[in-house]
């Protein structure tokens, strides 16, 4: 009886500290909050309080921002709730709702302040058919029909997770008819803003999807004079198509902005709408940008992101630096250009990526790599290779692999590169004599392995087999 006794006393105790324990680490992780429970933040209890202290995150509708709207109603309510959050340092979640939020251009997400969706990227797009028959985007999700001004803009210390952008009128088959909306996320253009995460975002119909490019001034030899620069900026996990052929541009990032896992291509809206079509795509790639760019920026980040369709894959503006590692630029005019205004800290390490340069444009040759200006670029097992497609106006073969010029010292290195479906007997073309190249076990349009090494304007070393 007595040991009986023991166990007994023993389980309850043993039942009783776990009970504690449980309830005391279940305070501190994020609540499941249900939008019934959040009261109205504009009324306040007859004892001061408003019902939302200690509140982890707070419901859109709470604020009265509803789907049955209109986009002025709930541009005004948004812009409330962000107000009110600011002072908290809170995060607004974004009830996934049929169809979406209709909402007004022109947010401020002001400093402090997080606005949460459900979603991860979806790369084909969410799907519903609404009351009137149409095919639609949902979820936690904005509707956005206005071309006044940006639709968000972000200060410091702010964050937008898992949220769809979406434009309804934009042109799907039809280039005459797009219309040119502003960005869709941009940095502030009057403070300077430090710490931004953009995470599992997607963007339909966006003309320009986020404009990280701050307003920052410089004399003419590159040097800061002033304005509003940004730091520590991340993209994570956005998908889009921008119709502008600019996804995301960085300038005046002073402390290593990222750019992880981003995913552009004209499929994104598959599920609801379907794939933009060739004349589409064509006109996107007619505008001659790039999907990314990155200028005035310290030791930028860059890996794993793709784009399809479109005139360039990334600009490495000269007043920049940093890496880009596991990328692929599918169907592009020109992969990487990059540029360099200084021999001292413009270096640019490529690696691990693919790059298919099939477009054309007008008489221009057609490059994988494009370099030019003063700096160095190491690249390392780059594969590039070409082949036509029905998706869009294309061809079989690049010019070359490579094409160095402009008149500035400039070094390019190149380790166990692969290079097909070029058009030149050369893959690499130097149209500087001031540049030093030199690439080992390289592999050309033949399949055989070659060495190269031009120095003082003239060819070193030739192992080439074409």
């Amino acid at each position: 009886m007595k040991y009986k006794l023991i166990l007994l006393l023993s389980a309850a105790l043993c039942f009783s500290c776990t009970k504690i324990i449980r309830q005391t680490v279940y305070e501190y992780l994020p609540q499941e909050v249900d939008p019934a429970d959040i009261p109205d933040p504009g009324t306040s209890d007859d004892d001061g309080d408003d019902g939302l202290a200690g509140r982890l995150i707070y419901s859109v509708q709470s604020f009265g921002v509803l789907p049955t709207n209109t986009p002025g109603v709930n541009k005004i309510k948004l812009q409330n709730a962000i107000d009110w959050a600011s002072e908290q340092g809170a995060a607004i979640y974004i009830d996934p709702v049929k169809g979406g939020y209709p909402v007004g251009s022109g947010i401020i997400l002001k400093q402090n302040v997080s606005l949460i969706g459900v979603h991860g990227p979806t790369g084909r797009g969410t799907a519903v058919t609404l009351d009137d028959g149409k095919r639609s985007p949902t979820g936690s999700l904005f509707v956005i029909s206005d071309n006044s001004h940006p639709f968000i803009t972000v200060e410091s210390a702010t964050q937008i997770r898992g949220i769809q952008f979406y434009y309804p009128e934009q042109a799907f088959d039809d280039p005459s008819k797009i219309i040119e909306y502003p960005p869709t996320i941009q940095v502030s253009q009057t403070r300077g803003v430090q710490g931004v995460t953009l995470s599992c975002l997607t963007f339909y119909g966006a003309t320009f999807a986020m404009d990280f490019q701050a307003n920052a001034q410089y004399n003419a030899s590159g040097g800061f004079t002033g304005g509003t620069p940004c730091e520590q900026i991340l993209f994570e996990h956005c998908y889009g198509y921008p119709l502008s052929g600019q996804f995301i541009a960085v300038s005046s990032c002073f402390d290593i902005p990222r750019i992880l896992h981003c995913h552009v291509n004209p499929a994104v809206m598959r599920e609801f709408k379907g794939d933009y079509n060739k004349a589409m795509l064509d006109y996107v790639v007619s505008r001659k940008n790039y999907t990314y760019r990155i200028e005035h920026t310290d030791n930028a980040q860059i890996m794993d992101i793709f784009t399809y369709g479109n005139y360039g894959g990334i600009f490495l503006g000269p007043y920049t630096y940093g890496q880009l590692t596991n990328f692929n630029f599918d169907c592009v005019h020109t992969g990487v250009f990059k540029d360099g205004n200084s021999a001292f800290n413009r270096v640019w390490e490529v690696a691990q990526g693919s790059i298919i340069a099939n477009v054309p444009s007008g008489s221009e040759g057609i490059h994988p790599f494009l370099v030019q200006g003063n700096g160095h670029l190491s690249i390392t097992n780059v594969d590039c290779f070409g082949t036509s497609v029905p998706q869009l106006t294309s061809v079989r073969e690049a010019t070359d692999y490579i094409r160095v010029q402009g008149s500035s010292y400039v070094t390019v290195t190149g380790v166990n590169c692969r290079m097909r479906n070029y058009s030149s007997s050369s893959p690499i073309t130097i149209a500087n004599d001031k540049a030093e190249v030199k690439f080992v076990n390289a592999v050309d349009k033949n399949s055989e392995v070659f060495d190269y090494w031009y120095k003082n304007g003239k060819t070193v070393t030739d192992f080439g087999n074409n």
